[in-house]
């Protein structure tokens, strides 16, 4: 049977957050359950296990925290991750399990052995990690239960960020702020556009950030797309350089693009530069609670329009910024909130977005935080056409 167990060694604990605001996560969660009319829910999306737990768990495994709504969580998990979940989270329950073993049954065997095997059990439907094939195991072994969908619950818990969520946030823009400017002076005429990424990279692990991995990097005829990829380009007298930088601290990303031209830049790309930061500015302004999100990327989507510096704009202006995972997430972008002309939502205090306008190879992004009265550019570094 699979009891809880632990380890040997002696593990020091270190939170993200305080145990405080991990009790009023779940006591939050838990509201959610109780309206849904579930028993037990099964947590396995990674940004949700970080939020509530602290631990952030590979995706090599099948690893889930099942919530009961009037027990302790327990972890199941990896015995392979032990030490990184004892040294990361507040939880006490946990069960490991090796990896001759199916994580699959584990949970159902932990369910059945608490006596939950018979409950109205949530599951997180949009999770990354539970595959079709893994739902459909869990059902099977756990035939007398009731499913509830959990879709979407944890995204919209997630959108509000506490003043710790925003002081993470904050530090990985004035990391994008610093590593911008490194960036730039790294690169010139005859440079190979990966200097800039090395020199970035470098600056995230100098300044705290989590890791090295630095975002979207391109240049030449690869800066009309925004997710062009890192290449060994030397750069050319005339040529844009793309640079989108998304550092990490405790796993929350702010992002910033700017364009780089190589030499002084023609008067058109000068004037597309100065009208894209001067439509983004008076969508900027415009971010306040109470306002909706379509009337915000209306802003920048007319304005880009109208002024014939695309001759369509079928992405969004905006999504959510927030946790997302170090180093490498289960998705690059969090559109649980985006900015479309369809958006009814309605913006509120506490959100988080990277905004970001293009035209012709080139993009200006900020990290933006909502605030009582307006809102904050959290990335502070100087809205203009750089050049090398």
């Amino acid at each position: 049977m699979h009891r809880r167990q632990t380890l040997a060694t002696t593990i020091d604990t270190q939170l993200a957050f305080s145990r405080a605001e991990y009790e009023q996560r779940l006591a939050s969660l838990r509201r959610v359950m109780e309206e849904k009319g579930a028993d037990i829910l099964i947590v396995d999306e990674k940004e949700h296990l970080v939020y509530l737990t602290g631990f952030g768990p590979s995706g090599t495994m099948y690893q889930a925290c099942i919530v009961p709504i009037a027990a302790d969580p327990i972890m199941v998990l990896r015995r392979l991750d032990g030490p990184s979940f004892l040294e990361s989270t507040w939880l006490d329950g946990h069960v490991m399990y090796g990896d001759s073993e199916n994580p699959v049954d584990v949970v159902a065997a932990t369910l059945t052995e608490h006596g939950w095997a018979n409950s109205r059990i949530g599951f997180e439907l949009d999770s990354n990690y539970l595959s079709v094939q893994r739902y459909q195991a869990l059902t099977a072994a756990l035939p007398h239960a009731t499913t509830i969908d959990f879709s979407n619950v944890l995204r919209e818990q997630r959108l509000l960020k506490s003043p710790q969520e925003i002081e993470y946030l904050q530090q990985a823009a004035n990391i994008a702020d610093e590593a911008m400017r490194q960036a730039v002076a790294a690169v010139g005429e005859g440079v190979s556009e990966r200097a800039a990424a090395i020199t970035a990279s470098r600056t995230f692990l100098e300044l705290g950030g989590d890791s090295g991995h630095v975002g979207p990097i391109a240049s030449g005829s690869r800066t009309d797309s925004l997710h062009g990829a890192l290449r060994d380009h030397p750069l050319a007298k005339g040529e844009i350089l793309h640079l989108e930088l998304c550092p990490q601290v405790r796993g929350y990303s702010a992002r910033l693009m700017r364009p780089t031209i190589v030499g002084e830049p023609p008067a058109e790309q000068a004037e597309t530069a100065r009208l894209l930061i001067e439509i983004q500015d008076k969508q900027l302004a415009a971010m306040r609670p109470g306002i909706a999100a379509h009337e915000v990327d209306r802003i920048a989507r007319s304005g880009v329009l109208s002024a014939g510096l695309r001759e369509s704009y079928d992405n969004s202006s905006g999504y959510t910024l927030g946790f997302y995972g170090s180093p490498y997430p289960p998705r690059t972008s969090d559109f649980t909130r985006i900015f479309v002309p369809t958006a009814e939502w309605i913006l509120e205090p506490g959100m988080i977005f990277h905004m970001y306008v293009a035209a012709k190879g080139m993009a200006f992004s900020e990290t933006v935080l909502v605030t009582d009265d307006g809102h904050k550019r959290l990335t502070g570094i100087e809205r203009r056409l750089f050049t090398c």
